[in-house]
């Protein structure tokens, strides 16, 4: 088991690695809000690069116009008003989009809520978009360069293997059976090998993994060493977990008019955030190990002569008569 199963006569190491990404697609939209619009990677990538992760924007609302003044806040149990004395000046709870300026005002022709000085006008996040704003993101790719180094072997190699040429690069796209070593995912197909369906994660988001295992056995040809890719969802989905589900955050584009006014479009992006997780080990053989591996292997041996013995003198049903066997008394004639 040590030695064949467990390669105890190899030295091992971890991996150390390091990972770039590269998004392509292109979809188009048409609202009444925003007419009709192209999306590229520049509009749906947030932000451009990370540290081994990419988020890829799958709906979206927006806040066009914005600009700093005076307007109604949102209605809810704390903003809804009747009277000017329902209203706090100064006041901000931790779901504010300003602050309070003490006056009650019309939201719409049947409610009243207090006034904020905030960017306005304030958002309105209640209904998210469904089907998702960018439902087309299943069709875009990912390309994930990893270059991975093994230092105690002195041991490097990248997922883009030597027998993969730039013709094969531009038309591959991952399948475990008829491409497994493509570098090139498809959104899509990355949710559905983790069990889940694209459609329904875009509307509100989650966070996928995407896993490269390196297990390395040096003593074989380089050419053995390969990525394994596997894919699963980090985020729990299911109905014990219905509060704050997905992935969402916010983040806004400022602009100067020609007045010298400044306003800003509000973006609430939902979204897919894939990790990228690499981990494995290599072995090498090296006579210390297994020096160590036979050492301890021996001194097993000699303690199974040890148990044997305790388990048949003490512990069986014939013990007087094994212990008879093994030992020869003789008499002290001096005695």
């Amino acid at each position: 088991w040590v030695f064949l199963w467990e390669k105890g006569y190899q030295e091992t190491d971890s991996v150390v690695s390091s990972v770039t990404t590269k998004v392509k697609g292109v979809t188009l939209t048409n609202t009444s809000t925003l007419g009709a619009r192209v999306w590229d990677v520049a509009d749906y990538v947030v932000p451009p690069q990370e540290e081994n992760t990419v988020f890829i924007m799958t709906n979206v609302i927006l806040t066009l116009n914005q600009r700093q003044g005076r307007c109604p806040e949102l209605p809810d149990d704390k903003t809804v008003c009747k009277v000017k004395n329902n209203c706090v000046p100064g006041y901000v709870s931790t779901h504010s989009n300003g602050i309070q300026t003490g006056e009650c005002v019309l939201y719409n022709s049947s409610i009243k809520t207090c006034e904020v000085f905030a960017w306005c006008p304030v958002e309105d996040d209640y209904h998210i978009p469904k089907p998702a704003f960018l439902q087309e993101a299943e069709n875009f790719t990912i390309l994930v360069k990893n270059n991975i180094w093994y230092p105690k072997f002195n041991f490097s190699k990248r997922n883009i293997l030597p027998t993969i040429n730039s013709t094969y690069l531009k038309n591959c796209i991952y399948d475990s059976q008829t491409d497994p070593f493509c570098p090139i995912f498809r959104l899509g197909k990355i949710v559905e090998a983790a069990g889940q369906n694209f459609q329904e994660m875009a509307v509100e988001g989650g966070v996928m993994a995407l896993q490269i295992n390196w297990d390395c056995n040096l003593d074989r040809a380089a050419s053995h060493c390969v990525p394994k890719y596997s894919f699963r969802r980090l985020d729990n989905k299911d109905s014990a977990h219905t509060v704050s589900p997905g992935y969402n955050f916010r983040f806004a584009k400022y602009y100067k008019e020609s007045n010298g006014t400044e306003s800003r479009t509000l973006v609430k992006a939902y979204g897919i955030r894939f990790d990228i997780i690499v981990f494995g080990k290599a072995g090498k053989f090296d006579v210390i190990p297994t020096m160590i591996n036979i050492g301890s292997g021996l001194a097993l041996f000699g303690m199974a002569t040890v148990l044997c013995d305790i388990v048949v003198l003490y512990c069986t049903k014939k013990k007087y008569y094994y212990r008879e066997k093994k030992y020869k008394y003789v008499e002290d004639y001096e005695l």
